[in-house]
């Protein structure tokens, strides 16, 4: 058995030997990294983010199922712009009820005829255009997809990271914190009287709190790993890569969460609101989302032209062969041959044709509003994440330059006395713990920044230029449309 002051001279080189790991851990916090320390599982075992994006597309049958809905629609653009088939009749008309006998009445025939009709206007071009422009749109949705995608992965596999990261930080000084209950139960009973009985246990207290939060996070862990596999399956339970991922922003969006010049201070509150929603409105004015909307809205100005054509009359054309059978005296009689056109008279428009027309411009303009509030929300969120992101920066500079580098001062200071008969334990035991609190901050911010800018990219997807053909002039709302309403 280890004599009182062996153990205390363990119990004060493991908890520099702890400092040191997490000071060396806190360094390493920056997400171009390795974080942290590895744990004894080899790298190429673990589940990275990319990697779980990739599974997360490739099982994903909603990208699937919007390739089969634009293959339906285009189909159904041909055969809407198809005429409709022709109408054939077989008829036998004027028969003597006496004696059924075709051949007793010059009127007796049998007649087969065809009626094709012809769509009113240009129904038919219309039709299959509507068709072609809501199947346009799934190209849209299927890249909004993908990009929400990325995003849900990347914010559900950062939530693992974070406790699985936090287990860590807390299992280590668990171990750290079970020495020095062993140091302070040797202290106490040892005849050094250095120790009291409410030492030994606060220690066991602090122990068991360290359990209570690792219990904690153990089912945030479970949880959040449940939600990763709805989207990779089985592959949620692999152990995480130790990496934290290195998300970057473009510059334009850097230039935006810079800390703002106090030149800027006598401005008018509604002029920075206003140049702020015009930056905002030019990074997602070609968003995914916006553009399959606009690709809707253009299918409801082409049914406007649809329900315009209904003043237009349908036509009808049918031909007909009537076959007559030779007189009762064996004379042949001449067959008979009709044609014929109809249409109708779209006279009584005020009930139908009118109110047609107005349905489908009150649906274009509910449409038309409905991109308005899209836009107005995506610029809401960007803001709010970019405004999120500077003050994570803040902090993020805070901890590493000023919080954590006092935490570590304060915590080999307390120890440095305790260990040397001069300070308090209680002191000692919270400074270990502060550190403990600091060095887990700082890594919850440090997911957070990933997670804020992982969000910042699904709001700024259209910054891509293969969305150029949606050039502003073709867009129906305009950065006017927002500034109303501030």
């Amino acid at each position: 058995m280890l004599s009182a002051y062996k153990l205390t001279t363990l119990m004060k080189c493991r908890f520099h030997h702890a400092i040191f790991v997490g000071l060396i851990s806190l360094t390493g916090l920056h997400v171009s990294s390795q974080a942290f320390a590895d744990t004894g599982i080899e790298t190429g075992t673990r589940l990275k983010l990319d990697a779980a994006i990739n599974l997360a597309k490739q099982d994903d049958v909603w990208l699937e199922g919007s390739q089969h809905r634009e293959n339906a629609l285009l189909d159904e653009s041909f055969a809407a712009s198809s005429l409709p088939d022709p109408r054939v009749s077989l008829s036998a008309g004027n028969f003597p009820l006496d004696t059924l006998d075709q051949n007793q009445e010059p009127m007796t025939q049998i007649v087969v005829g065809v009626t094709q009709m012809f769509p009113r206007g240009d129904s038919l071009n219309l039709s299959a255009r509507i068709k072609r422009e809501i199947a346009s749109q799934e190209p849209f949705l299927r890249k909004d997809r993908s990009a929400k995608v990325d995003s849900t992965v990347t914010q559900l596999w950062l939530s693992r990271y974070l406790a699985q990261e936090s287990i860590r930080l807390i299992e280590q000084d668990r171990f750290l914190f079970q020495q020095l209950i062993e140091a302070t139960r040797a202290n106490y009973v040892s005849t050094l009287g250095r120790a009291r009985q409410q030492d030994v246990i606060q220690a066991q207290l602090e122990l068991t709190r360290f359990d209570d939060r690792l219990a904690q996070l153990n089912s945030a862990r479970d949880v959040t790993q449940q939600q990763l596999s709805e989207w990779i399956g089985s592959d949620a339970y692999q152990p995480l890569s130790n990496e934290m991922p290195n998300l970057k922003l473009e510059a334009s969006l850097i230039e935006l969460i810079q800390p703002v010049s106090s030149q800027s201070a006598h401005e008018s509150q509604r002029n920075k609101a206003i140049n702020n929603k015009a930056t905002l409105y030019e990074l997602i004015k070609n968003h995914p989302s916006l553009l399959a909307l606009r690709r809707h809205l253009q299918a409801t100005d082409t049914s406007i032209s649809l329900a315009k054509q209904k003043y237009k009359p349908e036509w009808g054309l049918t031909a007909s062969y009537g076959y007559r059978a030779e007189d009762t005296n064996g004379n042949d009689r001449a067959d008979l041959a009709s044609i014929g056109l109809t249409f109708d008279l779209p006279i009584f428009t005020n009930n139908r044709q009118d109110r047609e027309i107005s349905a489908a411009k009150y649906r274009n303009e509910s449409l038309k509003t409905e991109e308005q509030l899209l836009a107005r929300q995506l610029i809401s969120n960007l803001g709010s994440q970019l405004v999120q992101l500077q003050r994570l920066n803040e902090r993020k500079a805070l901890y590493d330059n000023t919080l954590l580098p006092q935490m570590k001062a304060q915590s080999e200071a307390s120890l440095s006395a305790y260990n040397n008969d001069d300070g308090d334990f209680s002191e000692a035991v919270r400074a270990q713990i502060s550190l403990l609190n600091s060095k887990i901050e700082a890594l919850t911010i440090a997911v957070s920044q990933q997670q804020t800018i992982a969000h910042i990219h699904y709001l700024t997807t259209g910054l891509a230029p293969d969305n150029s053909e949606f050039s502003s002039s073709s867009t129906n709302i305009t950065e006017g449309d927002f500034y109303e309403y501030q």
